[in-house]
C-alpha cells in the first residue's frame, strides 16, 4: 500500500508556522505579483477631476465659490456706475471709455484672473477630444469677453478705463446656480421637486434679463439722456410689463436697438420657460407633489394606500374617519399608483376636503414615494385591497408587498391592513390590525342562518351615526329603527365612569342590568388590566375591579353625556307621557333615565328545580300578585346560576327512544383536527367520531355506502342550509364552524349542502323546497366587469330568479356595492319600494352614512355588503378594540371566559315579561345572559301596492252598498294576490268578470278604470306565478321528486323586519320578537356536584321550533 503522507507536497514557505512567527521571509522567492487597481485615478488630472467634478461635496463648494465670484463682479460693476460722474456731451467715446478708479480696477482684475483660471481648468478637465466644443460654449465665450480685457490692461495701462460688459456675468451666475442646485441634490441624496427647479430657473432668467436690460440701457444712454440705474430699472419694468407710460424713453438709436433685441430675447426665452413650468404644474397635479417634512412634523396625518381609488371607497373612508371629533385636525395622504379619477378630483376640490386630503400618485413599493408621503412620520397607514379584481389572490399578493414595503421603510408606523383571502393572513401577522374579508363574510352569512340579521346588527354597530336617520319619516318603525341604529360600542375605565363606578366589587351581570335600568347603557364586556383579551359577558361570577376597562353600547360615549337628576315622581310622569302604545318606543333623551320599570322584587321563590323559564307562573300566584322576577344579585350565588352543561349535552336526553333509534349520527365535541389555512382560530365544536369517505359527500350520486341521490331521501330532521358558491374556498371553514359550535344542541344542527352549480335540477335535488336558508355567494366570475357596479350582476339575477321560483325560501347573500341592495327582491311597480327609495335619497342628502339601512332586505338581514365592514378597519384607528369585539361576536375568535352571540324567540307564554327591562332582569338573574337588541317582524300595511290588491267579485258586482264595500276592503287590505290560489271558484269567477269587462268596454269613471287596471295586473301576476309553479312541479316530477310541501304562493311580501339595538327599558315585547343575547361561556366554570340541566338553553330561530323557549 502506498504511503499517502509521502505524496502530500510540503507547504509553501509563507504558510509555515515558523514563518507566521518570524515573518514572511520567503516572500521575495514567491512568484506571485501584487496588482493594484484603479491606478488611472492616481494621475494628477484624475485627482483634479475628482475634486472639481466627480466628488459631489467638493464640486458643490467650487460652484458656490464660482457663483459668489460672478455676483461680486456684478456688484463691482454697480459700484463703478454709482461712483462715476456723468460726463457732458454726446460723443461716442463715452460708450467705449469709462472712469474706473485704481482700487476698483485692481479688484476687477483679481476677480477676472481667478474666473479665467477656473474656466480654463474646468475646460481642461472636461475635455473629451473636441476642443471646439469647449471653446464655442456660451459660458466660455462670456468668460473670455469679461476677463481677457482686464488681464490685457495689466500689460497695457492705457486700457484700464476700457468699458467691459461685466454685467453679463449675471448669466454666468445663473449657470453656476443651476449646477450648484444639481450638485446639492446629489450631495444630500434626495430628489428635489422638478417644479422647484423650474421655478428657480424661470425667476433667475427673468432677473438676468432685467439686470442686463438695466445696465445696457444705462450705459448706451450715456450719450443721450444720461439715465441713472433707477430710471433704467423703471423703464425696464414698465416695458416688460407691457404698460408703457412713455415718460422715460431711450433717445439714441443704439439704446433703441438694444431694447428691441432684449424684447426679442424675452419673447423667445420666457415662453419656453413658462411652457415647461406649465407642463410640470400639470404633471404635479396628476402626481400630487409632496407632503412637506415641516408639515409632517408639525401636523398629524395618516396615509391611505390603495391600488385604485374609487369615489365610493374614498367617501366611505373620509366620512367614517372624520366622524370622530378628535380626528378633525388630521390630514389624509392618499398614495395610489393610478391617475386621479375625474369624480375623485371633483370631490377633492370641495373646500371641506381640499384642505385635509392630499393625493399623491405613486407606489408604496418605492421608497421615494413613501418619502413623499412622509410615511415615517405618519400616525397610521391603511392598506386596502382591491376587491373588484377577478384574481383575488393576486390582489392579496399586492397588498402583502405593500405591507412589507411600508414596514421596511417605517417600522414604527402602525399598520391597518385589509386582506381578502384567509390563507394569506399569516404573511401580515406583524400588522397592528388585520381585517380578512372572507372570514367576516362567511361568518356573518352563517350567523344569519341561526341568528337572523346578524349582518345588519354588526354593520350598524361598526358605523358611526347619531341615530337621526328616519326621524322625519311618518312611519313609526323607521323612527325606532333609525334611532336605535345610532348605538355604538364605547369603552371607559370603571373607576373613571359615572355609569359603572358604583358597581366596583359587584358581579358583571349586576352592573350590566342596573346600568341599563338607570342610564340606558348596555354593558357587554370588560378587559382586565393584566390581560389583553376582551371578555364578552364573563358571567355573574366575574367581579368588577376599579381598573377594568368596560365596553358598553350606547348612543354616545359617556364623556359626551350630561346627567340630570330627577325625583321618582317626575320620572314616572315623563315616562307615562312619552309612551304612546304597546309597540312604540318612548321619546327619551340620549341618556335614558328610566325609573318606572314595573318589576316586583318581593317574591323571589318562583324558581323551579330545573331552572327558571320565561313561562307564566302558576294560576294561584297570578290571582294574588303580578308575576315576579328574581333580583340580580350583587355577588353571584352558585346555587342560583344555571349554566349550560354543554360538554355532556344533556339536551340529548329529551329525545324519545324512537328518535334515538332513527338517529345514526354520532357526534363528539372537540377542536377540528385540521385547519384549512394558517391563522385560523381553533373553535370548540361538534365533530364526527369517524371521517366520512369522500364518495359519501356527493349528494347527487350514490356510492357503496348509501344509495341516496337527493336530499329528501336522506330524511334530515332539521331544515337544510344550502350554500351556492362558484368555488369551495377556504373561507367556507368560517361558515361551517359557527353552525357546528359546541353551544348548539345536537338536535338543532342543520345539514349544510354546498352547491357549486345551481341549475334548477340541482336546486331541486338538494332540497331547496324545504330548506331553511339559502346562501348565495357566486360572484367571483363577474369581478372583471368593465363597470364596477356590475360585479354584483350575476348574484342579483340569480337571487331574483330564486325569489321568483321559490318565494317562501329565505335567501341570504352578500354584495360588493351597498348601492346594489335596492335590486334585491326587486318589484318594479311596488309603491312601497319606491317610497323607500325616496327616503334613501333624502337621508343621503342630509349627509347620512347609513342611507341604505331602510331597504327592507338589508333591515331584515337578507343582504349585506362586505364593503360596509371597511368602516371596521377605519374605526379601529380610534377604537382599537372593535375588530376583537366583532370577531368574538361572529365566533371567529374564542377566548376562554368570553361569551358568545345567540338568540331567543319570544312566544305567547313569554309575553308576561311585558317590557325589555323585565326581560333584562329575568335573563341576568337566571342564566346571566345579557340582551343587546331585538329583531322585530311586523305586518306590512300598504294601501297602494300592487301586491295588496285582492280580487272580490261580490264587491264589484254589488256597488250599491258602500258600507259593505269598505268593510270588505278593510278585511282584505293586508292580503296578497297569492291568497286566491286557495279558492279556485274565486279564480274562475274573477276570470269571467274580467272577460265581461272587456266586452262591455270602458263605462267606468277614472277611478274605477284605475282599479280595473290594477285588477288586470293582479291577474297577470297570478298567471305568471302559476306558470312558474307548474314549471317547478313538472321538473320535480321529471326528477322523481315528491311535490308535497312545495308552497309556491307563500312569500314574505306582507311582512317587514328590522333591528332595535339596545332599546330603552320601557320597550314593549311583542310576539315573535327575537332577542339577541350574549351568553356567558359555559366552559369557563361548571359547578361541581350540581345536576346537569335537562332543558336546552341554546334555542335558535333559524328553524320553526315549536318548543318553549327556556333560559
Amino acid at each position: 500500500m502506498v504511503d499517502l503522507e509521502s505524496e502530500v507536497p510540503p507547504l509553501p514557505p509563507r504558510y509555515r508556522f515558523r514563518d507566521l512567527l518570524l515573518g514572511d521571509q520567503g516572500w521575495q522567492n514567491d512568484d506571485r505579483v501584487q496588482v493594484e487597481f484603479y491606478m488611472n485615478e492616481n494621475t494628477f488630472k484624475e485627482r483634479l477631476k475628482l475634486f472639481f467634478i466627480k466628488n459631489q461635496r467638493s464640486s458643490l463648494r467650487i460652484r458656490l465659490f464660482n457663483f459668489s465670484l460672478k455676483l461680486l463682479s456684478c456688484f463691482l460693476y454697480i459700484i463703478r456706475v454709482l461712483l462715476e460722474n456723468p460726463s457732458q456731451g454726446n460723443e461716442w467715446s463715452h460708450i467705449f471709455w469709462v472712469n474706473r478708479s485704481l482700487p476698483l480696477w485692481g479688484l476687477q482684475v483679481s476677480v477676472a484672473l481667478i474666473s479665467l483660471f477656473e474656466t480654463i481648468l474646468l475646460g481642461y478637465l472636461s475635455y473629451k477630444g473636441n476642443i471646439w466644443e469647449q471653446i464655442l460654449r456660451i459660458p466660455f465665450i462670456l468668460e473670455i469677453i469679461n476677463a481677457v480685457p482686464f488681464i490685457i490692461s495689466i500689460f497695457w495701462p492705457s486700457l484700464r478705463n476700457l468699458f467691459v460688459p461685466v454685467f453679463l456675468n449675471c448669466w454666468l451666475a445663473k449657470h453656476a446656480l443651476e449646477n450648484m442646485i444639481n450638485d446639492l441634490h446629489r450631495a444630500i441624496q434626495r430628489t428635489q421637486s422638478a417644479m422647484f427647479n423650474q421655478v428657480l430657473i424661470l425667476i433667475s432668467t427673468l432677473l438676468c434679463l432685467i439686470f442686463t436690460c438695466i445696465c445696457g440701457i444705462q450705459h448706451l444712454e450715456r450719450i443721450g439722456k444720461k439715465l441713472n440705474l433707477f430710471d433704467s430699472l423703471y423703464f425696464c419694468i414698465v416695458t416688460f410689463s407691457t404698460v408703457g407710460f412713455g415718460d422715460v424713453t431711450p433717445e439714441t438709436w443704439s439704446s433703441k436697438l438694444f431694447v428691441v433685441a432684449m424684447i426679442c430675447v424675452a419673447l423667445v426665452v420666457l415662453p419656453i420657460q413658462f411652457e415647461q413650468l406649465a407642463y410640470l404644474w400639470m404633471e404635479r397635479q396628476k402626481s400630487g407633489g409632496n407632503y412637506s417634512r415641516h408639515r409632517a412634523q408639525t401636523e398629524k396625518h395618516v396615509v391611505l394606500c390603495v391600488s385604485s381609488l374609487k369615489i365610493d371607497l374614498l367617501m366611505d373612508f373620509l366620512n367614517e374617519f372624520y366622524a370622530h371629533p378628535r380626528l378633525q385636525d388630521y390630514y389624509v395622504v392618499i398614495l395610489c399608483p393610478t391617475e386621479m379619477d375625474v369624480q375623485v378630483r371633483r370631490v377633492l376640490q370641495i373646500p371641506m376636503w381640499s384642505q385635509r386630503v392630499i393625493y399623491l400618485q405613486g407606489s408604496a413599493l418605492k421608497d421615494q414615494d413613501l418619502l413623499r408621503a412622509k410615511m415615517d412620520d405618519a400616525e397610521a397607514c391603511f392598506i386596502l385591497s382591491s376587491r373588484c379584481e377577478v384574481d383575488r389572490t393576486s390582489s392579496d399578493h399586492q397588498t402583502i408587498l405593500r405591507a412589507w414595503a411600508v414596514k421596511d421603510f417605517a417600522p414604527n408606523c402602525p399598520l391597518y391592513v385589509q386582506i381578502l383571502k384567509p390563507e394569506n393572513k399569516f404573511h401580515i401577522k406583524f400588522a397592528d390590525h388585520v381585517v380578512c374579508e372572507e372570514e367576516f363574510k362567511y361568518a356573518m352569512l352563517a350567523l344569519n342562518c341561526i341568528c337572523p340579521a346578524t349582518s345588519t346588527l354588526i354593520t350598524l354597530l361598526v358605523h358611526t351615526s347619531r341615530g337621526q336617520e328616519g326621524q322625519q319619516s311618518p312611519e313609526q318603525w323607521q323612527k325606532m329603527y333609525g334611532r336605535c341604529s345610532g348605538n355604538e360600542v364605547y369603552h371607559i375605565v370603571l373607576e373613571e365612569s359615572t355609569f359603572f363606578a358604583e358597581y366596583e366589587g359587584k358581579s358583571f351581570t349586576y352592573a350590566s342590568f342596573h346600568a341599563h335600568k338607570k342610564f340606558g347603557v348596555c354593558l357587554i364586556g370588560i378587559r382586565r388590566e393584566d390581560n389583553k383579551n376582551i371578555l364578552l359577558n364573563p358571567g355573574p361570577r366575574c367581579i368588577m375591579n376599579a381598573t377594568d376597562i368596560c365596553f358598553y353600547i350606547n348612543i354616545t360615549k359617556e364623556e359626551n353625556s350630561a346627567f340630570k337628576n330627577h325625583d321618582h315622581q317626575k320620572k314616572s310622569n315623563v315616562s307615562r307621557s312619552f309612551y304612546h302604545g304597546p309597540s312604540r318606543l318612548p321619546v327619551h333623551s340620549i341618556i335614558a333615565s328610566m325609573g318606572t320599570v314595573a318589576i316586583d322584587l318581593q317574591d323571589t321563590s318562583c324558581r323551579s328545580a330545573s331552572g327558571p323559564t320565561l313561562s307564566l307562573p302558576s294560576e294561584g300566584n297570578k290571582e294574588v300578585r303580578r308575576p315576579s322576577i328574581a333580583p340580580v344579585l350583587e355577588v353571584a350565588d352558585t346555587s342560583s346560576i344555571q349554566t349550560c352543561d354543554l360538554l355532556s349535552d344533556q339536551s340529548e336526553d329529551e329525545t324519545t327512544p324512537d328518535e334515538e333509534m332513527s338517529s345514526n349520527v354520532e357526534y363528539a365535541k372537540g377542536y377540528p383536527p385540521y385547519s384549512p389555512y394558517i391563522g385560523s382560530s381553533p373553535t370548540f365544536c361538534h365533530l364526527l367520531h369517524e371521517k366520512v369517505p369522500f364518495c359519501c359527500l356527493r349528494l347527487d350520486k350514490s356510492c357503496q355506502h348509501n344509495c341516496y341521490e337527493d336530499a329528501k331521501a336522506y330524511g334530515f330532521k332539521n331544515k337544510l342550509i344550502i350554500v351556492a358558491a362558484e368555488t369551495a374556498g377556504n373561507g367556507l371553514y368560517n361558515f361551517i364552524v359557527p353552525l357546528r359550535a359546541y353551544y348548539r344542541p345536537k338536535k338543532e344542527l342543520n345539514p349544510v349542502i354546498l352547491l357549486l352549480d345551481n341549475p334548477l335540477d340541482d336546486l331541486l335535488r338538494c332540497g331547496v323546497t324545504f330548506a331553511a336558508n339559502m346562501v348565495v355567494v357566486d360572484k367571483e366570475s363577474t369581478m372583471s366587469a368593465e363597470e364596477d357596479y356590475m360585479a354584483d350582476a350575476k348574484t342579483i339575477v340569480n337571487v331574483q330568479t330564486l325569489f321568483r321560483l321559490f318565494s317562501s325560501l329565505s335567501i341570504i347573500t352578500e354584495l360588493t356595492h351597498p348601492a346594489n341592495m335596492r335590486f334585491m327582491q326587486f318589484r318594479a311597480k311596488d309603491c312601497y319600494s319606491l317610497a323607500l327609495s325616496k327616503l334613501e335619497k333624502k337621508e343621503r342628502e342630509r349627509g347620512s352614512n347609513l342611507a341604505f339601512m331602510f331597504r327592507l332586505p338589508f333591515a331584515a338581514g337578507r343582504v349585506f355588503s362586505i364593503s360596509m365592514l371597511d368602516t371596521l378597519l377605519y374605526q379601529s384607528f380610534v377604537k382599537d378594540y372593535m375588530i376583537s369585539i366583532t370577531r368574538l361576536l361572529l365566533g371567529l375568535d374564542t377566548t376562554p371566559g368570553s361569551g358568545f352571540l345567540c338568540s331567543m324567540k319570544i312566544t305567547e307564554d313569554d309575553l308576561w315579561i311585558r317590557t325589555y327591562a323585565r326581560l333584562y332582569q329575568k335573563l341576568c338573574s337566571s342564566t346571566g345572559d345579557v340582551p343587546i337588541g331585538i329583531y322585530r317582524t311586523e305586518s306590512q300595511k300598504l294601501t297602494t301596492s300592487e301586491s295588496q290588491i285582492s280580487i272580490s267579485v261580490e264587491e264589484w258586482e254589488d256597488t250599491k252598498d258602500t258600507k259593505e264595500q269598505g268593510h270588505h276592503r278593510s278585511n282584505h287590505r293586508n292580503s296578497t294576490s297569492s291568497d286566491q290560489s286557495d279558492h279556485p271558484l274565486l279564480r274562475r269567477k274573477s276570470m269571467q268578470w274580467a272577460r265581461r269587462l272587456s266586452r262591455k268596454g270602458p263605462k267606468h269613471s277614472g277611478k274605477t278604470a284605475e282599479k280595473i287596471t290594477q285588477q288586470r295586473l293582479n291577474l297577470y301576476r297570478r298567471s305568471e306565478r302559476q306558470e312558474l309553479a307548474e314549471l317547478v312541479k313538472n321538473r320535480m316530477k321529471h326528477l322523481g321528486l315528491s311535490t308535497v310541501g312545495y308552497d309556491e304562493m307563500n312569500d314574505h311580501q306582507s311582512t317587514l323586519s328590522y333591528i332595535l339595538i339596545n332599546p330603552s327599558p320601557d320597550t314593549r315585547l311583542e310576539l315573535n320578537d327575537v332577542v339577541y343575547l350574549i351568553r356567558p361561556d359555559p366552559l369557563a366554570y361548571l359547578p361541581n356536584g350540581e345536576p346537569s340541566r335537562k332543558n336546552s338553553i341554546c334555542n335558535t330561530t333559524g328553524q320553526d321550533s315549536r318548543e318553549e323557549t327556556q333560559l
